[in-house]
């Protein structure tokens, strides 16, 4: 019996990965990543909605289907997240706490700009064969942080994609950065160095968030003609 649960088991936490990297996402988009039947992989979803895993998404009404019943959008809880994540939250929110508490909070940013200093040494060089251009740079980053586990992707945005957003669907400090915001905060301006341009955090798993996304400026319109044109995004207010 335990032989037959087991390909069940895998199929299911196959499915509350996805969601993780890719959601809001429905259960007929999962279907066809898998090859399954949308009947079989609502039945896996009914499970995982039951073990408090993942939740339905609400969609914005003007991205809803015209017509019938829109589809459900599935996102993964901070119990789902944390099903995925074998960090060791507890003791790291400790010791950070300890340090806060004997040495100061600019000892907290200290250890936070540690750690993304020495992700950006282990990124620099990947990004630096991407080039000068911002939107390859940012699938170069993209690429390295999925590689790390952060579940990244890359999404458009905006009329004739004046602006990127850079979505981490797992974290693995999660939970320590919901209690020392200072780690999200070094990674934001580690990302605005790698890519060379003023990005901008909007959401974060650790503030309670489906998604980390961070908005990354390419294109603003012309004034003259309104023709896009590249400037950094602290020439954005001109």
């Amino acid at each position: 019996m335990a032989e037959a649960q087991e390909p069940e088991s895998g199929t299911r936490e196959t499915i509350l990965q996805l969601i993780v990297e890719r959601g809001p996402i429905t259960a007929a988009s999962l279907a066809k990543i898998l090859y399954l039947t949308p009947a079989a992989v609502r039945r896996h979803i009914g499970v995982l909605e039951e073990d408090h895993l993942i939740e339905v998404h609400e969609i914005a009404a003007s991205t809803k289907a015209r017509r019938g019943r829109p589809a459900r959008h599935y996102v993964a809880t901070s119990d789902g997240h944390s099903k995925l994540d074998n960090a060791y939250s507890d003791l790291a929110s400790e010791a950070l706490d300890f340090i806060r508490q004997e040495m100061g909070e600019e000892k907290i940013e200290a250890f936070a700009s540690r750690r993304t200093d020495d992700l950006e040494e282990r990124y620099a060089a990947e990004l630096e064969k991407a080039g000068d251009d911002p939107a390859t740079r940012a699938k170069a980053l993209v690429k390295k942080l999925s590689d790390d586990g952060y579940a990244a992707s890359l999404r458009a945005v905006g009329p004739r994609g004046y602006a990127l957003q850079l979505c981490q669907g797992h974290c693995p400090v999660q939970e320590v950065a919901g209690q020392f915001p200072e780690l999200c905060e070094a990674e934001t301006q580690a990302f605005s160095r790698l890519l060379g341009v003023h990005v901008q955090r909007l959401a974060t798993l650790a503030g309670g968030d489906h998604v980390c996304t961070t908005h990354i400026p390419l294109l603003i319109p012309s004034r003259s003609a309104g023709t896009p044109s590249r400037e950094s995004a602290t020439e954005g207010n001109q």
